[in-house]
């Protein structure tokens, strides 16, 4: 249950002052729909301005005050700005330029030969003083309002600046003031404030306002919540498993195993024997085997007499693993089914059937082989597959299928930075497989400008008249006013201009079943070019797939390029990404871009991903179901990452746990960062 304290931070924005319909939807876009959300939205930069008498050549570039007088109006036409002619006290002139359609606005609020004070960035336009748009415009028995240092947020259309520092203002005169909960010798070493202190300063004094604290909090949450899952799941009664060897010696690979596998296998091996269950997440990149060592862990559960469950994010994915294992089972005593949502009547009664007298060894299936009417006779490892699509809450609803809690073994085929490993699976062990099979192909990248287009598709008609089949990746669903990206749809039309029903669209807005049945027809080559968002950045093998073609490369994120391009390169055929950058490239973006024709390495390129990125989200690596890093960027999880770590250890291993005084204060804390399902599993707290 919530502490009560907490309770005027989790009230709705719109019982706020002043708010109705018009700034809900702004605020919802921000999602900033209750007051700790306010609180929390820290500004983006703050505006410095400058209080002047004259205006002078040497204040151009600087924000700054100043009282004017409006002489003239001037436009050159319907679609020219409107000028609006001033003077300042001394006679010096300037141009206060207005752009859009109604000039009536400006003229109303700057009338002819009445001061008015305004505020705005100084710049020069041609050989006189101009302002464009002033932020400010007052009467002169006003000027003293105009903040000469401003907090500047991050707005949705409808809600500006000034609104959101008055909502902010209402916000902090709600904040309680809530216990400590760092450990004291961290909080006096990095001369941090209490929480009331901190999140004022953030808001209302630009050199005094220090996020770092903030950040900490929420990391140190996080792990705290991370650390309580840990302690629950030592506490209960698993299933030791240990199987004899017979059924996995029986298997016909495909390859010998790589070293990296082999030592994958003997980590997890050692986690089944225990009577606690395992927690574990297998990293590895893309094609690096992760499936058949989830094999090697599912038969030992059957060789030991127990059963096994595999679960997919999507139908389509279950049914491609279902192929591939029924393949490398055969001619093994093992029975193996899949369980989706498609599966109705006598086959899924049989199905259920088998499970509970457990004549089924391994089930295969999406979400459907969880549900509250699926029942196993003694289920004992359970494997999740593309692991970031399941969050933590999911993750122990998955563990609670059987009377002793099963194994879990959780996989991810998105390269994470080992910091943001920790903070995104903390409660897990981690096993990583850094190396790839023998005879597993580079995939050939090259970067080519958006001019060569036309090239581009010529190239695409030849590989698909050879046989081949290609994805087309765009970044977003349809045009845009705010941007020049070439949107899926609209590039799909152009390409069945030329291929017809040789191309096939994917994107986020279909509904599942619509979706896997286009990427069937892919996997069929019913269809030769899919044109895709990245909805495809995680999905099913497509071996006859050899190109891939990013629009707009410059536009993702390294480890999201890595993922996309993971998709080729599944089958015997050489394969090659081309990479569609724009004309004028950032210095981040060319670094990306040249990184990605280095490197197939998809750990280098994660670490290199949060290097460039610094505060920017990794794409990829967030949890789906979980609240993710609200305050804490990728850079600040690195920095404090460890002392957070060791800080929540202490918590529990010296400074008396939750029960104690502190650990109330932290409690506080993980229902403030909504971490609280970590305060649910300790049975004493």
């Amino acid at each position: 249950m919530r502490p009560e304290i907490l309770n005027p931070l989790f009230g709705e924005t719109q019982s706020l002052k002043g708010i109705g319909k018009a700034l809900a939807k702004p605020l919802e876009k921000l999602r900033l729909t209750r007051i700790k959300d306010l609180l929390y939205h820290q500004p983006s930069y703050w505006m410095r301005r400058k209080r002047v008498d004259e205006l002078d050549e040497v204040d151009v570039g600087e924000t700054i005050i100043i009282q004017i007088t409006p002489v003239d109006y001037r436009t050159g036409g319907p679609r020219s700005p409107l000028r609006v002619h001033a003077t300042d006290e001394a006679g010096n002139y300037i141009s206060l330029t207005f752009f859009g359609r109604n000039p009536a606005w400006p003229k109303k609020l700057l009338p002819l030969g009445k001061p008015k004070i305004i505020s705005g960035k100084l710049e020069r336009y041609g050989d006189e003083l101009q302002m464009v748009h002033p932020d400010q415009i007052l009467e002169p028995e006003q000027g003293d309002n105009i903040a000469v240092l401003e907090p500047i947020y991050p707005l949705a259309d409808g809600l500006g600046n000034g609104r959101m520092k008055q909502l902010v203002e209402q916000a902090l005169a709600l904040a309680p003031d809530l216990p400590e909960w760092i450990e004291p010798s961290q909080l006096a070493a990095k001369s941090w404030k209490n929480w009331k202190h901190e999140i004022q300063s953030v808001h209302r004094t630009e050199n005094e306002g220090n996020s770092d604290r903030l950040a900490y909090d929420e990391i140190f949450a996080n792990q705290l919540a991370f650390m309580l899952v840990r302690a629950d799941n030592r506490a209960k009664k698993g299933i030791p498993v240990q199987g004899d060897g017979r059924l996995r010696k029986q298997l016909k690979l495909p390859f010998d195993l790589t070293n990296s596998q082999q030592r994958c296998i003997a980590e997890i091996e050692g986690d089944l024997g225990q009577s606690a269950p395992m927690l574990r997440l297998l990293q590895g990149d893309v094609g690096s085997g992760k499936t058949l060592v989830a094999l090697m862990a599912l038969l030992s559960a059957v060789e030991a007499g127990y059963q096994g469950a595999f679960l997919a994010p999507t139908e389509i994915l279950a049914r491609q693993h279902f192929e591939s294992l029924q393949k490398l089972l055969t001619g093994l005593p093992v029975n193996i089914a899949i369980l989706t949502g498609r599966d109705k009547g006598k086959a899924r009664e049989a199905t259920l059937m088998g499970l509970m007298d457990g004549s089924i060894h391994i089930l295969i299936g999406t979400h459907a082989i969880f549900q509250e009417h699926v029942k196993y006779k003694n289920l004992a490892v359970a494997v999740i597959d593309e692991q970031h699509k399941f969050g933590v809450s999911q993750r122990l609803l998955l563990t609670q299928k059987a009377d002793r809690t099963p194994h879990l073994l959780a996989m991810t085929a998105t390269p994470i930075p080992r910091t943001l490993t920790l903070s995104q699976f903390g409660e897990m062990d981690v096993s990583r497989i850094d190396e790839l099979p023998p005879g597993r192909q580079t995939i050939d990248t090259r970067v080519i400008s958006v001019g060569r287009l036309p090239d581009v598709v010529d190239g695409l008609a030849r590989h698909i008249g050879s046989g081949g089949q290609a994805y087309w990746v765009c970044p977003l669903i349809d045009e845009s006013e705010k941007s020049d990206l070439a949107a899926a749809e609209e590039r799909a039309a152009t390409l069945k201009a030329r291929f017809g029903d040789q191309v096939g669209l994917v994107h986020g807005r279909m509904k599942g079943p619509e979706k896997d049945r286009e990427m069937e027809r892919f996997l069929r080559n019913e269809i030769k070019v899919l044109v895709a968002t990245t909805v495809i950045e995680v999905g099913v093998d497509v071996p006859n797939a050899s190109l891939m073609i990013i629009e707009a490369a410059d536009r993702f994120g390294l480890a999201q390029l890595h993922q996309l391009r993971g998709r080729v390169g599944r089958g015997s055929v050489k394969s090659n990404c081309l990479l569609i950058r724009g004309d004028t490239l950032s210095e981040t973006a060319r670094a990306r871009l040249s990184l990605m024709r280095e490197t197939n390495d998809g750990f280098r390129i994660a670490e290199e991903d949060l290097r460039l990125r610094g505060a920017g989200e990794l794409l990829g690596t967030r949890q789906s179901g979980d609240a993710g890093f609200r305050v804490a960027t990728p850079t600040q999880v690195s920095e404090f990452i460890g002392a957070a770590t060791d800080d929540a250890r202490l918590l529990l291993d010296r400074d008396g746990g939750l029960a104690s005084e502190r650990g109330q204060a932290a409690r506080i804390a993980l229902y403030l960062f909504e971490r609280d399902w970590g305060v649910g599993l300790l049975r004493s707290g």
